[in-house]
């Protein structure tokens, strides 16, 4: 198999990055099973956590690799990968012999044993050089997706493509130039215009627009295209636009995204993924979304500016500037930083060492008598020396329109800064 086969098939198994544990196949027998690798790195986002100064690849991770490696040999064995869903429903007999840390290269070995009906048993191996690491017994369902629905109320253009177990409610509009990724749903009175990719197990509520022309001026007419990602929920009257010209002809969004009732993304706006954005929270052009970023309801980002990963914005924050990644900004006229976003951190697993160099970090942006540049230079060189200290020295670094970096006031009515 080519290098574009297995991406189009990796595509379709269940977990998508930043947990595909698959970088190349090696050998591939239509009867028998495939060979795999996976590069087993210090920058892997697990080894942070797990464990921090002494990382080691979890056991879990290693039977997810070899599911993975089982799956795409089941989608490459059928007649169509986009008609069929795979998932995992069992691991027996696993073993681990000896732990994976980083600078391995896993081989991984998957041996079909038998099917019966939509389930299919695996034999699989691990191996580093020539010492096994791991083995189990792996149970896979084959789930095939029904064709699409279309209500006979609404209208999808001929020029439309609608991929395996879409549905469309009554009286939704699809234009031509759309695709429509497997399992997504239009509920009822969704309009998509195209150019428009949507990605897969997407959810568009009641009287959503997606894909329409630019809210701009400047826009005359000239093709340009809006790229969705998947998992993304998309709540009633959210609105989302086309690219233009100034900005690369291009709006995209990546995956597992909320956007809550009434929000709005301009042209050429690029969202990251797991984002949330509260009710009416709205992005004006060209503005950047880092993942994990969170914007509260009837809040405004201006254009050209960035919010950074994990930061926060509280509802009713008007930001003018970039807001910091990690930060809790909220408010207008101005919005300020109030710390670390540390209740988001610690839903998301961050261990302490991370959160405390981040608090020294912005205590040392918002509280010393340093400026701006000062500041940085100071962090650069004597830190703290942490992955995520970095993006935020970085981030400030290549801001244009400069940042969020007024403190919350003091009791004395003074600013924190």
């Amino acid at each position: 198999m080519s290098a574009i086969d297995i991406a189009s098939l990796v595509r379709r198994i269940p977990s998508q990055y930043p947990f595909v544990l698959l970088d190349r196949v090696l050998e591939h027998d239509p009867q028998d099973g495939l060979v795999a690798t996976k590069n087993v790195t210090g920058t892997e986002d697990f080894f942070a956590g797990h464990f921090p100064g002494e990382p080691v690849m979890p056991g879990v991770l290693i039977m997810e690799s070899l599911a993975q490696a089982a799956g795409v040999w089941l989608l490459k064995e059928s007649r169509d990968p986009r008609e069929v869903e795979i998932q995992i429903v069992g691991v027996d007999g696993a073993k681990f012999r000896r732990p994976v840390t980083p600078g391995d290269q896993l081989r991984l070995e998957v041996h079909f044993v038998r099917r019966r009906a939509g389930l299919c048993r695996f034999r699989g191996e691990v191996r580093v050089a020539d010492q096994r690491v791991a083995e189990a017994q792996l149970l896979l369902r084959v789930n095939r997706l029904p064709a699409p629905f279309v209500d006979p109320m609404s209208r999808v253009d001929p020029g439309a493509v609608l991929e395996p177990g879409v549905k469309v409610g009554p009286f939704c509009v699809v234009g031509p130039l759309v695709t429509i990724g497997r399992g997504t749903v239009l509920d009822s009175h969704v309009v998509v215009q195209g150019p428009t990719r949507i990605g897969e197990h997407n959810r568009f509520y009641p009287f959503t627009s997606i894909g329409q022309a630019p809210q701009d001026l400047k826009y005359r007419g000239e093709p340009s295209r809006l790229e969705i990602g998947d998992h993304n929920t998309f709540r009633e009257f959210v609105t989302v636009n086309r690219g233009t010209a100034g900005g690369g002809n291009l709006t995209r969004i990546g995956s597992r995204n909320l956007f809550m009732t009434e929000v709005h993304v301009a042209h050429d706006c690029l969202v990251g993924s797991h984002t949330i954005f509260a009710n009416a929270a709205t992005l004006a052009g060209h503005v950047e979304v880092f993942d994990w970023a969170t914007i509260g309801a009837f809040s405004a980002v201006h254009q050209f500016c960035r919010v950074g990963t994990h930061a926060f914005m509280g509802g009713f924050t008007v930001a003018t500037k970039d807001v910091l990644p990690y930060s809790k900004t909220v408010g207008s006229r101005p919005a300020r930083v109030y710390g670390i976003n540390r209740v988001g951190l610690d839903r998301r697993g961050f261990p302490r060492e991370a959160v405390a160099a981040l608090k020294d970090a912005y205590r040392l942006l918002l509280r010393s008598r340093l400026n701006l540049s000062e500041a940085l230079l100071r962090l650069e060189k004597e830190g703290p020396h942490t992955a995520e200290v970095k993006t935020v020295t970085q981030f400030i670094r290549g801001s244009a329109r400069g940042v969020i970096l007024k403190g919350r006031r003091t009791r004395k009515g003074t600013d924190e800064e």
